[in-house]
């Protein structure tokens, strides 16, 4: 399987640190201190999870090199903030993409679900179902974050990514996908509590965000470990580490746990927030124009519940 393309969408509203002084009181060094968070996108009153899935989709199309919108046989949606929970962000991307009669699908499994969604991808191709695949990445959160919370309302942002996944390798750049392993930690922890959303009460709420951050960095080191250890690798054979872009503190821990230097980190939560599962789908449309042949990238994720991951790319 290969990774053809990667397209980003991020709305036009940037919110900085000095919003949520003026509303909290939260002085912006404070934020950046403790989650290296500056600013972050807000989606346009005209927009939601799946307007933004769809220009990210519009745009890994128009971008990628020989691949017509008719060649997509697979769609496969990601989020937690879902606009309609029956025409899902998959079924939304197919109605305007205008392709008919393929399998469409979407799941969550938090900021985690980007992986998730690329071993659904695995799983058609394997079994012959399909050749040409996207997958969305899109996260609407401050439709559900409460501005007011003073312990996350200053994390979230808005923003969408979409991956055009192939069977075969199409182009130079594409990168071969070696392995993607994903679990769920539902078992440790506070993993259950940590991190909620449940829209028929408060929306986002994270009251143990301390739980979440061990976790967090324990398992994406773990995982990241785990899968240059199957392949023969260590850190110093990678070219990126794009983490789950939650917090910079959290990205930093796994860098000095796994042993990476820092350059060869990957990260947008400065500029962007949490942008949930379309983080490291961001991160990596951000860093494939400039990867060269022989380099290798790990993407590794972690999403409240709990959930984790990784994936091991490399340009051939």
């Amino acid at each position: 399987m290969y990774l053809h393309h990667v397209a980003a969408y991020l709305p036009a509203t940037v919110v900085p640190n000095d919003h949520f002084t003026r509303l909290n009181g939260l002085a912006s060094d404070w934020i950046i201190e403790r989650t290296g968070i500056r600013e972050r996108r807000r989606a346009a009153p005209d927009e939601n999870t799946n307007t933004m899935a769809i220009a990210a989709a519009e745009r890994v199309l128009r971008e990628a090199p020989g691949i017509e919108t008719a060649d997509i046989d697979l769609i496969v949606g990601a989020t937690y903030t879902p606009h309609d929970t029956i025409v899902t962000v998959a079924h939304a991307v197919q109605h305007a993409l205008g392709v008919a009669d393929i399998p469409v699908v979407s799941i969550s499994s938090a900021c985690s679900s980007l992986l998730n969604a690329v071993e659904i991808v695995e799983g058609y191709f394997a079994l012959g179902k399909a050749r040409r695949a996207l997958v969305i990445t899109s996260e609407h959160n401050t439709a559900y974050n409460n501005e007011h919370d003073t312990m996350a309302g200053h994390l979230w942002g808005d923003g969408a990514a979409a991956l055009l996944l192939c069977a075969d390798k199409l182009a130079p750049t594409d990168l071969r996908v070696d392995e993607v392993v994903t679990a769920g930690a539902a078992t440790v922890g506070k993993a259950t509590t940590s991190v909620t959303l449940k829209p028929v009460e408060r929306g986002i709420v994270m009251p143990h965000g301390r739980d979440v951050f061990q976790y967090a960095c324990q398992y994406m080191t773990q995982v990241t470990q785990q899968v240059l250890t199957r392949h023969g690798l260590t850190v110093q054979d990678l070219r990126w580490l794009i983490p789950h872009q939650a917090n910079k503190r959290i990205s930093d821990v796994v860098l000095r746990n796994t042993g990476l230097p820092p350059e060869r980190l990957v990260s947008n939560v400065e500029t962007l927030g949490n942008t949930g599962c379309a983080g490291a789908a961001i991160g990596l449309a951000d860093t494939l124009p400039g990867l060269q042949p022989g380099d290798r990238v790990v993407v590794t994720v972690f999403g409240g519940g709990y959930s984790y991951g990784a994936m091991l790319l490399t340009r051939e």
